[in-house]
């Protein structure tokens, strides 16, 4: 492609809006431009990326045995309310309605459509098991749409799904999908970690999560170098251990007049806060709860939502009028005792094994000391309800690591979680009916984009890996006047192109440090400078990561590419 033709709308300063890295470079590199918050479109040189690493996750796919379709963005209602995500999955979804009054969503995920196209074409276990795949555009109304295309409103995903007959049958298509994942990403040159991850809305059961490690990853991972364990920072167990131990004491209650916070009760109290119970009070339409962790922790949201069955779109903290109207007291005093029914009561287990401690009163200006769970009162105990901390340590007492990362691709194992709802069956050796045991495997194209960059880049701009590249080699001409270089150029360009090497020459009326400069922007793997030896056939060559420049005969540049 000859630039002096081609739509590549740089940019010499960094955009304000750009948070990070692959935000600002991909938009200074005329790759991606904004059309409104959190939606994108692909200029052609991002886009000639983004068919690179498509055409590389289908190859990793068809290796393993998958098969891929096109499946509508556009989904009916009816599959949702089957499968009873309609109304769960909150203000995420786009929906929108047709000319006659019936529903749609722009699918934010596509389990129910892919478990409604097989159902009524599988029959029979022998045509299992299945693995179906597709690359498509999915929509999803982020509250904050951040990060350029790592959260955007508007995304590309492939999403597999496997059909199995039996649990032993899906655990051999998760690996197999597991092994998948780590040959495409490995030929991606990501760096990345395997984590146990939480499944959230989308599954149930055993799920993990592919992340790419950048210290501007939204995600945070733990991980020990001692041991194979690794898992989001929202899945990981905490050990934390009650060591404190003392006989009981009579409980009391005390003054404490205006004091509402951890921070103010340990002030006041000189009791340290692992003695205190921190209240949580939260509802879900009609249902109220108030969950108990210790004073010196943080409740961990998705093991409480996972615990209670209830979508993040569902949960919200309770006003201060509720907790007056649920409690009988006072925000900031909110405690486990004398409780009604309306309200269900969790704690978790370090709770139970706590001695003598401190909890709000459930009336103004007031809090009860040495409180014990099962003399003072009863609640329902969850194992573990907490964030993880980087004091704690692992599952084996290892010493954990913390890091950040983008998720590119998660596996999850679903088992009947669509197939019972979506009544989708097959008849097993014994001609009984049986529903499919299902698998779903998710790569974010997209993100991928942004994780390469995130950990491919320098202070000039992009450095792509070669089989990513938008193209591999460029060849700029220092004065586009002189026919000595110009005619130099066009003899690489077009033996290069004839081999099927992918070339752009840089013939522009620009000034060299314009073409530098963008050259070093944009990132392409080789580069060859023809400028004042052209008459003897010579030429400048060196590769965008090492920037070494060598001088060389043309013809040796052309063995070497």
């Amino acid at each position: 492609m000859r630039m002096n033709k081609f739509y590549m709308p740089t940019l010499k300063e960094d955009p304000q809006d750009a948070e990070i890295a692959s935000h600002r470079l991909l938009l200074r590199a005329g790759m991606i431009r904004k059309s409104a918050s959190g939606i994108y479109s692909y200029l052609p040189l991002g886009y000639r990326v983004i068919r690179k690493i498509e055409n590389l996750v289908r190859e990793g796919m068809d290796k393993f045995d998958g098969q891929e379709v096109l499946m509508s963005a556009l989904q009916p209602q009816e599959i949702w309310v089957e499968s009873g995500r309609w109304d769960k999955f909150g203000e995420e979804m786009f929906r929108l309605k047709d000319r006659n009054n019936r529903d749609f969503c722009l699918g934010p995920t596509a389990e129910e459509y892919f478990t409604t196209l097989v159902r009524d074409e599988l029959k029979s276990y022998k045509q299992l098991p299945l693995n179906i795949y597709q690359i498509q555009t999915k929509y999803r109304d982020e509250k904050r749409p951040r990060f350029g295309i790592n959260r955007a409103r508007e995304f590309t995903m492939k999403d597999a799904y496997s059909f199995d007959k039996d649990q032993a049958g899906l655990e051999a298509s998760y690996q197999n999908m597991w092994k998948a994942y780590e040959y495409i990403f490995d030929r991606m040159g990501i760096d990345y970690r395997v984590v146990e991850g939480d499944s959230g809305l989308m599954g149930t059961g055993v799920s993990h999560e592919f992340i790419a490690m950048a210290e501007t990853g939204e995600g945070i991972i733990v991980y020990s170098d001692q041991s194979d364990y690794a898992a989001t920072d929202e899945k990981a167990a905490v050990t934390y251990q009650i060591t404190d131990k003392e006989e009981a004491k009579e409980m009391e209650e005390i003054s404490t007049p205006n004091v509402k916070t951890m921070e103010e009760l340990e002030n006041f109290t000189s009791i340290p806060r692992e003695k205190m119970a921190k209240a949580i009070a939260l509802k879900a339409e009609d249902q109220y709860f108030i969950v108990l962790v210790p004073g010196n922790r943080e409740l961990n949201m998705n093991k409480f939502l996972n615990y209670v069955g209830i979508s993040e779109n569902e949960i919200e903290m309770m006003s201060d009028q509720d907790i007056e109207e649920i409690t009988g007291g006072p925000a900031g005093f909110t405690g486990p005792i004398g409780l009604s029914d309306k309200v269900k009561l969790l704690i978790d287990s370090r709770i139970s094994q706590m001695t003598n401690f401190v909890v709000g009163a459930n009336k103004a200006d007031a809090h009860y000391i040495n409180v014990n769970y099962g003399r003072d009162f009863e609640a329902e105990v969850v194992e573990d309800l907490l964030m993880i901390e980087e004091t704690d340590l692992g599952p084996n007492g290892e010493k954990l690591e913390f890091a950040r990362g983008i998720e590119v691709g998660n596996i999850f194992q679903l088992g009947e979680k669509y197939s019972k709802p979506l009544h989708a069956t097959f008849l097993d050796e014994n001609g009984k009916e049986n529903y499919f045991v299902m698998g779903s495997y998710g790569i974010g194209i997209t993100r991928s984009v942004t994780a390469i960059v995130e950990q491919n880049h320098d202070e000039d701009g992009i450095i792509w890996p070669e089989n990513l590249a938008p193209y591999r080699v460029i060849i700029t001409i220092v004065k586009h006047n002189d026919q000595d270089q110009v005619d130099l150029a066009e003899k690489i360009y077009q033996e290069l192109t004839d081999r099927g090497v992918e070339v752009l020459l840089d013939d522009r009326n620009e000034r060299p440090g314009v073409k530098f400069k963008d050259r070093d922007l944009i990132g392409i793997p080789h580069r060859i400078t023809v400028g004042r030896d052209a008459s003897q056939g010579i030429v400048e060559y060196s590769t965008r990561k090492e920037k070494e420049n060598k001088n060389m005969d043309y013809k040796e540049v052309l063995e070497l590419l």
